[in-house]
């Protein structure tokens, strides 16, 4: 399933919004942005070899790492990749799930989970 980019940046935006108020009211200095695909220094960065393998991306210091010295730096940054989430997606709905769920994902690192604690959240164990 194909969007054009305002729309798939609107259903971004939506999952956002429906976060529950005790994650949204915590989102300091994040920016979230929607690129089509991870550039290829992003996957050869991560061995990646397709840019299907990538939905999203978080780039900062997660929430629980930042001290009393954090302070003046640029946001740190959630990736939402659309082309590798629509090539998962069939219809709108299951394209809708997937933001949500990349979403979360990322923002599970902006809070401090790792990669082990997000699947076993998720129920990817």
């Amino acid at each position: 399933m194909r969007l054009s980019r305002d729309e798939f940046e609107k259903l971004t935006s939506k999952a956002l919004e429906e976060l529950p108020k005790k994650f949204r009211d915590r989102l300091e200095n994040i920016v979230v942005v929607v690129e089509l695909a991870p550039s290829e220094e992003i996957m050869r960065q991560l061995g990646l070899k397709s840019p299907l393998g990538l939905l999203g991306l978080y780039r900062g210091v997660p929430l629980k790492h930042r001290g009393f010295r954090y302070g003046n730096v640029l946001p740190d940054q959630i990736v939402i990749y659309q082309r590798p989430i629509e090539a998962f997606a069939r219809t709108r709905q299951e394209l809708l799930r997937q933001i949500r769920r990349t979403v979360m994902h990322e923002l599970g690192h902006f809070f401090g989970l790792g990669e082990s604690d997000l699947r076993e959240i998720e129920g990817d164990k």
